[in-house]
């Protein structure tokens, strides 16, 4: 296995998870927000697939799948929709509201093979291109590859550990009934 293959496979996993974690939702999670804080559950999948969307179309030069399979439009979220969440106010997180879970799963899917499709087409070299001169070190093709893939990993643990959260407050309620 060479690292293209890794890199495929661990990008498979958050869009995986995210499909599990939606079909055990407790009606109302998705957009409630665990412990009074600002992103919901549809904040952290939506973004999840957004900072990926984003990040690989400056790396491969190609539209970003949110326009180009007209998320966008089916989102409803207008210029909000167009950011990807990292620096949104607590009123920003917050507005992002998302009703149809499946169209979460979808978007991040569509994300995730998007990329998947363009780690399939780099060489074993293309993954040490410097392709970030701004960090020290300097960031290179592979290094952000992990960055995205790690990113979306981190916000679909996050989403299920609020659904956690949002699960284990329902079943309190339920027993004090």
């Amino acid at each position: 296995m060479d690292a293209r293959d890794v890199l495929h496979e661990a990008a498979s996993r958050p869009a995986t998870e995210a499909k599990a974690l939606v079909n055990t939702l407790p009606e109302g999670a998705l957009n409630a927000h665990a412990g009074g804080h600002t992103n919901s559950i549809a904040w952290l999948l939506w973004h999840a697939g957004r900072q990926m969307d984003a990040q690989l179309a400056q790396l491969n030069g190609e539209p970003q799948v949110w326009h180009s399979q007209v998320f966008d439009a089916r989102f409803n979220l207008g210029e909000l929709g167009d950011t990807v969440g990292y620096g949104h106010t607590a009123e920003q997180a917050r507005a992002v509201v998302v009703e149809d879970a499946a169209l979460l799963v979808e978007y991040l899917g569509a994300a995730t093979a998007a990329l998947s499709e363009y780690i399939a087409g780099l060489s074993e070299a293309d993954l040490d291109d410097v392709i970030d001169t701004s960090w020290t070190p300097h960031v290179t093709r592979g290094v952000r590859l992990v960055s995205m893939i790690d990113d979306a990993a981190q916000h679909v643990g996050q989403a299920a550990y609020a659904a956690g959260i949002l699960a284990g407050g329902a079943a309190s309620s339920d027993k004090e009934g």
